[in-house]
């Protein structure tokens, strides 16, 4: 069941295929959750990642559950993998960035991404430490937003080559609200030289 989960769950999120009228290219309309016709839909960017067990599997039911849960997946990278940062003596990461419509406002989003961290079966002990998932917001629309359990963008964007490179696949010319500059601008100034992989 847990092969057939991330065969399946993979071959839906990577699809490529081309439209009825002959487009190809795109990863967009994956899976569909929370559709709430007449109500405004807000653009979110998140990063999801993780190190422990099953990687790609995590981070398939991690998409699957996000689709259910939060809003519709509208489109989504490849899969990354880096060295751990900021805490390095562990497994190397999984990354991937998702484009999604959701009608949550930010601190319901929020919670629902820790709610479904929890279903996947993350448990907090350390910063930085090996997790099975983690699931970030990096932007909602072009708004910022600063609360105490949240500030969006998030502030490590820029200094994170392993959220770069992916969001950079599935949206280079999106400008930084704070930064005023796009994440290809970004990755190209990033300081951070681990290496990011594309599998």
């Amino acid at each position: 069941m847990t092969g057939q989960l991330v065969n399946k769950t993979l071959a839906i999120i990577s699809l490529k295929a081309g439209n009825a009228n002959g487009e190809t290219g795109s990863n967009r309309l994956v899976l569909s959750g929370c559709q709430c016709p007449g109500v405004y839909m807000n653009k979110v960017y998140l990063l999801i990642g993780g190190n422990m067990g099953n990687r790609e599997e995590a981070l398939a039911k991690a998409c699957m559950l996000i689709g259910e849960q939060c809003g519709e997946l509208m489109n989504i990278s490849s899969l990354y993998e880096t060295e751990a940062w900021g805490k390095n003596n562990q497994p190397s990461f999984l990354n991937q960035a998702l484009e999604i419509n959701t009608s949550l406002k930010p601190l319901q989003l929020m919670q629902q991404i820790l709610n479904i961290e929890k279903q996947i079966g993350r448990i907090r002990h350390e910063k930085y430490g090996p997790r099975s998932i983690d699931i970030d917001i990096l932007f909602f629309n072009d708004e910022i937003y600063k609360y105490p359990s949240l500030t969006v963008p998030h502030p490590e964007i820029q200094n994170r080559r392993f959220v770069l490179e992916p969001m950079n696949e599935i949206v280079p010319s999106l400008v930084h609200p704070v930064l005023k500059k796009t994440i290809a601008e970004l990755l190209e100034e990033c300081p951070d030289h681990l290496p990011v992989v594309k599998l």
